[in-house]
């Protein structure tokens, strides 16, 4: 299995610091999570019913025809390399690693390359798997170039798939709105944006035969009824979804600043986290492990992610081990 963020247990054990004692910035998850209600004891004692109404509240959300929710968008990253035949595959790199190995895994031809490579040679592939924005990379795209990519393969029975786990914040690049058309397959998480990872709940948005057959794979009770109960109510509150997309912007604006007053200019980023690609990635990691505050670093490029400081609290102890790491590597 192929290491993430969030692996807190793993880093209290290695550094010998307790759990509670950590600032965990290893994920993308955002700290401003929904305040979820109390489950009602029926909501536990029935099974999950397909026809509760998450569906169309979903579809509301993201502007999409169909939906079809999953067990976090990783269920569909995994699912969706089954579907079809031995295909050539282009990968956005650097990226989520599961993606690439999913589709070999499944036995297909992957080539992981840089977007505007996969972009400007789309007629080599039968698959393009982007992420939108890009998770570490931060890429972002033109609609009318997503849009001309989809229309090449499409044309030929391939599929262009954008993976937006991290777009709730600017809902208006979404491609959510035009799955309807054969061969564009959206993937969104509702753990990012709602701070619910633990909740394992994603949507696909497609065209409808694909959903059904992506449903057949998948099987019934893809998510829990506790889990459908929640977002039924997440997803239809907009007075807070407006809340959270400004405490991000500000949060993820501040984290940058942050980091580029210690001479850690973000190399990329979005409203989730910040990105710093340096050679000294590592040693910078393990400088704030040793200060019980876990990021997430990548070997390829060598860097490390950065989510967001919960509170005022916490970006001031970010703050103050910036001191102490610019104290130790006045060089970095």
């Amino acid at each position: 299995m192929l290491e993430h963020g969030g692996r807190l247990l793993q880093a209290a054990r290695t550094y010998g610091i307790p759990p509670d004692r950590w600032l965990d910035l290893s994920t993308g998850i955002s700290p401003f999570a929904w305040p979820v209600p109390s489950v009602p004891a029926s909501v536990w004692q029935r099974l999950p019913e397909d026809d509760d109404g998450l569906v169309e509240i979903a579809c509301a959300y993201y502007g999409a025809l169909h939906v079809l929710p999953v067990a976090g968008s990783q269920a569909a990253i995994q699912a969706l390399p089954v579907l079809r035949p031995p295909s050539r595959v282009g990968v956005i790199a650097p990226g989520y690693n599961e993606h690439a190995h999913a589709w070999r895994r499944a036995g297909h031809m992957v080539d992981t390359l840089p977007a505007s490579a996969l972009l400007a040679d789309v007629s080599r592939f039968d698959v393009i798997v982007l992420i939108h924005p890009n998770n570490p990379g931060g890429d972002r795209f033109d609609p009318a170039a997503l849009r001309a990519c989809h229309q090449a393969l499409a044309s030929r029975g391939g599929w262009l798939i954008v993976d937006e786990a991290f777009m709730d914040a600017t809902p208006g690049e979404s491609l959510c709105g035009e799955t309807w058309r054969e061969g564009l397959i959206v993937l969104r998480s509702a753990g990012k944006f709602f701070g619910m990872a633990g909740a394992r709940a994603g949507f696909v948005a497609a065209h409808p035969e694909l959903l059904e057959a992506l449903r057949d794979r998948l099987g019934p009770w893809t998510l829990s009824g506790p889990t459908r109960f929640v977002l039924k109510q997440a997803l239809a509150d907009v007075a807070w979804h407006g809340e959270a997309r400004e405490w991000l912007r500000s949060a993820s604006d501040r984290l940058a600043s942050m980091l580029s007053r210690y001479e850690m200019v973000p190399t990329a980023g979005c409203a989730f986290f910040q990105w710093w690609q340096s050679m000294g990635a590592e040693s910078v990691h393990v400088a704030f492990a040793r200060q019980g505050i876990l990021t997430r670093l990548f070997s390829t490029p060598a860097s490390l992610r950065f989510g967001l400081p919960a509170d005022a609290e916490a970006f001031q102890r970010l703050d103050e081990a910036l001191q102490s790491l610019k104290r130790e590597k006045p060089s970095l």
